[in-house]
C-alpha cells in the first residue's frame, strides 16, 4: 500500500500527500476535512471523536463528499484519536461517505482493508476547493489575563502566554507521545473536547501530561460541545475531566465552560 500514507494530524498534511491516500489521527470535523482537500488527497480515513454534537465528529466527511473526496471515519472506540497508526491498525469503519461507498468501502470494515479499497479506486479530478479558515476569536473579559477561543490548539501564538485558551481541539497527543509538540506556549489554562473519551480515554490523555507542566487543563464533553468549534466549547461545553492543576484552580467536573473560565480569571 503505497500510495498510502499515515498522520497523526491533518496539520500535517505536505505537498508531498497529493494524490495519496491519507489514514489520518483528526478528528472528522469540517476543519481537517477542509485541510485534506486543500492538500489534494484522493482520500482520508479520519477518526468519528465520538460523533458528539450535531454529529460534529464527522461533519466533514459528508462536506468532502460535495468535493468527490471519498473520506470515511473509523469509530472512535476502536481506534485512539490523534494517533494515524492505530487508526490504520485498529480502526473499524462507523461511517463512509458517498465517494468511499462507491469504492467499496462501509461500516463495520476494518480501516486497513477500506484504505486497501480506497487506494485502488478510480481517483477523481479534484474540484474547486471553498475557502475556508479556522477561528480565533476573544473571549470578553474584566479579569487579568486573556482569553481566546480557537478552533484548534494549532492557533495558539507566543503572544498567548499566560493566557486561557478554549478549543475545539481533542485532548488527546499526538501519536500518544507526550512530547507531541503541541502548545509549547507556557499557557494558564486550556480546554478541549474529549471526543468522546474513545479508545482507552486517549480523548483526556492530554490533561495528565499538562498538569506535569503545571497547567490547568480540562474537557468538555462531546455531547455538549461540537468538535473543532472553539466558540461551541465556550457557549455550550460543560467539563467532564479535569487535571489536578485545574482542581486547585476550583474546576470541577460538571461545570459549564463559561463558569470555568470565569473562575479561572477570578482565582488563576
Amino acid at each position: 500500500m503505497e500510495s498510502i500514507r499515515v498522520l497523526d494530524s491533518a496539520t500535517k498534511l505536505a505537498p508531498a500527500d497529493r494524490g495519496a491516500v491519507v489514514v489520518c489521527g483528526s478528528h472528522g470535523g469540517t476543519f481537517p476535512a477542509w485541510l485534506a482537500a486543500r492538500a489534494g488527497v484522493r482520500a482520508i480515513v479520519l477518526n468519528d471523536a465520538g460523533l458528539g454534537l450535531e454529529r460534529a465528529g464527522v461533519a466533514g466527511v459528508a462536506w468532502l463528499d460535495a468535493l468527490g473526496i471519498a473520506a470515511c471515519a473509523v469509530a472512535g472506540t476502536s481506534a485512539r484519536i490523534g494517533d494515524g497508526a492505530d487508526t490504520l491498525e485498529s480502526g473499524v469503519l462507523s461511517t463512509v461517505n458517498e465517494a468511499a461507498a462507491r469504492a467499496g468501502c462501509e461500516a463495520g470494515m476494518a480501516c486497513r482493508e477500506a484504505a486497501r479499497r480506497l487506494s485502488e479506486a478510480t481517483a477523481v479530478e479534484p474540484r474547486s476547493i471553498p475557502e475556508r479558515g479556522e477561528s480565533r476569536s476573544a473571549i470578553p473579559n474584566t479579569g487579568h489575563r486573556a482569553a481566546w477561543a480557537l478552533d484548534s490548539m494549532s492557533l495558539a501564538r507566543e503572544s498567548d502566554a499566560h493566557a486561557i485558551l478554549v478549543t475545539g481541539s481533542h485532548g488527546a497527543l499526538l501519536g500518544g507521545r507526550a512530547d507531541d509538540g503541541m502548545l509549547a506556549v507556557r499557557i494558564h489554562a486550556a480546554i478541549f473536547n474529549d471526543a468522546g473519551g474513545g479508545k482507552a480515554g486517549a480523548g483526556y490523555a492530554r490533561l495528565a501530561v499538562l498538569d506535569r507542566r503545571g497547567v490547568a487543563a480540562a474537557t468538555v464533553s462531546a455531547a455538549t460541545a461540537r468538535i473543532g468549534d472553539g466558540r461551541s466549547t465556550w457557549e455550550t461545553g460543560v467539563l467532564s475531566r479535569v487535571n489536578a492543576a485545574a482542581a486547585r484552580l476550583d474546576l470541577a467536573e460538571g461545570l459549564s465552560c463559561r463558569e470555568a473560565v470565569a473562575r479561572l480569571l477570578g482565582i488563576g
